[in-house]
């Protein structure tokens, strides 16, 4: 569904677990992150209406987890760390086409979106599946049911204000982009990406 190039290396998991504290303070940030990310969009699009009406309940729904996720690290007695950069959030910015109309320019933020959103919901389904604790697969696998949604919303608005042959096309470059970025970055169970 989601058309990734390259899956993620099965040891991510058993890395992953053994950096609890880490990989659920990089997922606290990273709802953080995309909270603020649809928040941006619609300040830079408010002539948008139905990217306005998808993306706020999104917001609430993103900030939502960021909190369910605080509460799992105190569930653990476990703090949330400091925020560290996300080379592969950057590196997915940094392939951004710059430039254009403010069609394309909206295509590639939307996109990136869902890019970001395809690998979590990707990585969610690995944790879901492969943890060794009950509570937390079930866990996961609620944020993967999730990430799917936003994949698929992203998408969608892509297409309604782009054109569908404009995002496919466009697609497709991000997914062989998105897969080069994946095999360069280091193999690292403290980052969810």
């Amino acid at each position: 569904m989601l058309g990734l190039q390259l899956p993620t290396d099965p040891r991510w998991v058993n890395l992953a677990e053994k950096s609890l504290e880490e990989i659920l303070t990089d997922h606290a940030y990273c709802e953080q992150k995309a909270a603020t990310s649809c928040i941006s969009l619609i300040q830079m699009y408010p002539q948008h209406t139905r990217l306005i009406e998808d993306l706020a309940p999104i917001v609430t729904e993103e900030w939502g987890h960021f909190r369910q996720v605080l509460a799992e690290l105190k569930k653990r007695n476990l703090n949330l760390g400091r925020q560290r950069r996300d080379l592969y959030v950057n590196a997915l910015l940094d392939s951004q086409k710059k430039g254009g109309s403010p069609e394309d320019r909206l295509l590639e933020k939307l996109l990136t979106c869902a890019m970001i959103e395809a690998r979590s919901c990707e990585r969610f389904r690995l944790l879901s599946l492969q943890l060794q604790e009950d509570d937390l697969k079930k866990f996961y696998h609620h944020f993967m049911v999730s990430e799917a949604g936003h994949y698929r919303l992203f998408i969608d608005l892509a297409k309604f204000y782009c054109g569908e042959d404009k995002v496919k096309a466009r697609w497709q470059e991000y997914l062989d982009k998105e897969a080069e970025i994946v095999q360069s970055l280091e193999l690292r169970g403290d980052r969810m990406h």
